[in-house]
């Protein structure tokens, strides 16, 4: 499978859905993000279960700004609607396919209740 190109509208359907997406911000002029494209779209590939999306933030600067992106390219991770991961930097294919890894690992409604757990606490 592919990747797909995500914008304003689709973002939040796309990583409130059920499962595991990894979302690459980047944009045409980024060095780093030319780079990291290839060993994106190989996992992608190799991981047709997983959705793989790419936020152009050339062409989406709204929805690039709301969320806070000041580095590409950034990659973000969502399983089952919940945020993950989100960190600035090109990764090495192995170092994607070991946070893709820990992710399958996870067990959600453990870290849904720590997410609860936090939210109840006082700050």
């Amino acid at each position: 499978m592919s990747t797909t190109e995500l914008t304003l509208d689709t973002f939040e359907s796309t990583v409130t859905a059920d499962g595991i997406t990894f979302v690459d911000f980047w944009a045409e002029w980024c060095g780093p993000c030319k780079m990291f494209g290839p060993i994106f779209e190989e996992t992608a590939s190799e991981n047709p279960d997983v959705t793989f999306a790419k936020v152009n933030t050339e062409a989406e600067q709204q929805l690039a700004g709301s969320l806070g992106i000041m580095s590409i390219p950034t990659l973000m991770i969502f399983r089952d609607g919940v945020q993950l991961f989100a960190q600035p930097g090109a990764l090495p294919k192995g170092a994607l396919d070991d946070l893709l890894r820990q992710v399958r690992e996870l067990d959600m409604d453990e870290v849904r209740a720590q997410l609860a757990d936090g939210a109840d606490s006082p700050s």
